[in-house]
């Protein structure tokens, strides 16, 4: 992943009850954030998109707070998605929203309990443009007003796989994307892309994400995914013995990442006009008959105050630790069959994240993981990190996202 070029990893299904120590802190040194979704596909661990109000009870947000507890004291911890695509069409619009947001609302209210620094809650969409709007919209914007609704997501990013092959900034629609969004007043990126229709991936969508047209609005994106699967979208196939391939979408990504000028991307500086604000909850947000415009959100199922107000338990807990040996232990061949020859992980400073070019074949095989320093605040206050070039892997170990959050 560091030969790669990433600075963000998103996983999906995460075990609270399991040890992340070694696997966070690997990631922390390598200089790679991690974006974490609370919910994972198990009964009982995420909000149903056809009956939300039947998921919506005290054992399920325990898990979730479980999750903050496990990866809050990571300095890496970049932020925690709520729900990923629980709205797809104008059916579940209807009656997920609400739903969402509380959960939003419970796991901020969490996290300001019991965690000692602001960490980012936010939503990953599907791109669906019927709702896609329409739930930015419902998500962004501000109960009663109040900048201070705790309710409001802090990012909002969106699954598409819209740029396929040699398409163009218009072809794809990226540019109705880039339109639809200028007025966001948190920040966007792509938790998921990559289209391998036609298959090999070409990833010209690549220097389109970091170029002119699209880093005003857009903070980057996490291409899906690290490991290759029936679906086809992976880049390095891990086998049973614990070696891996490197595939040839691996070297295409990473060719398009190198050809990134990633000092030029980090430099961009926001627009000189006021940033937007969230706008008021209304009725007149919502562009689509059927989709929600209810902003009364449930009320917190019987238990989860107490929850909230004494902390789980038992409680997870994470921390950075020492790493003695960088070195890679299995085989990593490439798509030739050649082997790559003393790969190792390159520690990086404390204030440094990993970018294209930083480990080119193999880093240092000693030293210790040094602790990332939290995300930094701008002028304004709002939360700043690098710009997402990311992978998403779906594994039980642990994204990150742009520039304004």
């Amino acid at each position: 992943m560091q030969v790669l070029g990433v600075n963000t990893i998103r996983v999906y299904n995460l075990d609270p009850n399991l040890n992340h120590d070694e696997c966070a802190s690997i990631f922390n040194a390598a200089g790679m954030y991690m974006l974490l979704d609370v919910n994972s596909p198990l009964v009982g661990e995420s909000l149903t998109s056809f009956a939300p109000w039947e998921s919506y009870y005290d054992t399920y947000l325990n898990r979730t707070f479980a999750i903050v507890e496990a990866f809050k004291n990571y300095p890496n911890t970049l932020a925690f998605f709520s729900g990923n695509e629980v709205i797809s069409d104008i059916a579940t619009g209807s009656t997920v929203p609400p739903y969402v947001r509380a959960v939003t609302r419970d796991l901020k209210n969490y996290i300001a309990k019991h965690c000692d620094r602001p960490i980012p809650v936010g939503y990953s969409a599907a791109d669906v443009r019927k709702v896609l709007f329409d739930s930015w919209n419902y998500f962004q914007c501000a109960i009663d007003g109040s900048e201070n609704d705790i309710s409001k997501a802090d990012i909002f990013a969106l699954n598409s796989y819209s740029w396929c092959g040699d398409a163009t900034f218009t072809s794809s629609g990226y540019d109705t994307l880039v339109e639809g969004f200028q007025e966001s007043a948190v920040p966007i990126f792509y938790s998921e892309y990559g289209c391998n229709t036609p298959s090999p991936r070409l990833f010209t969508e690549v220097p389109a994400i970091y170029g002119s047209e699209m880093t005003a609005v857009f903070s980057g994106g996490v291409v899906y995914e690290y490991s290759q699967e029936e679906n086809n979208y992976g880049l390095v196939t891990i086998h049973s013995n614990g070696s891996a391939t490197l595939l040839n979408d691996f070297y295409t990504l990473r060719d398009q990442y190198y050809s990134l000028n990633f000092t030029t991307i980090q430099g961009i500086k926001p627009p000189t006009k006021k940033a937007p604000v969230a706008p008021v909850c209304s009725a007149k947000l919502i562009t689509n008959k059927g989709f929600s415009t209810n902003f009364t959100l449930p009320v917190l199922p019987p238990g989860v105050k107490q929850i909230i107000a004494n902390g789980v338990k038992p409680t997870p807990s994470g921390r950075l630790v020492d790493i003695s040996d960088w070195k890679v232990k299995y085989t990593v061949t490439n798509p030739d069959g050649t082997t790559l020859s003393e790969l190792a992980v390159k520690p990086l400073a404390n204030d440094a994240v990993n970018e294209p070019g930083t480990n080119t074949v193999a880093g240092s095989p000693t030293g210790t993981g040094a602790a990332k320093p939290k995300p930094s605040k701008d002028a304004a206050g709002d939360m700043v990190a690098p710009r997402a070039i990311g992978i998403a892997a779906l594994a039980a170990a642990v994204a990150f996202l742009g520039a304004g959050l």
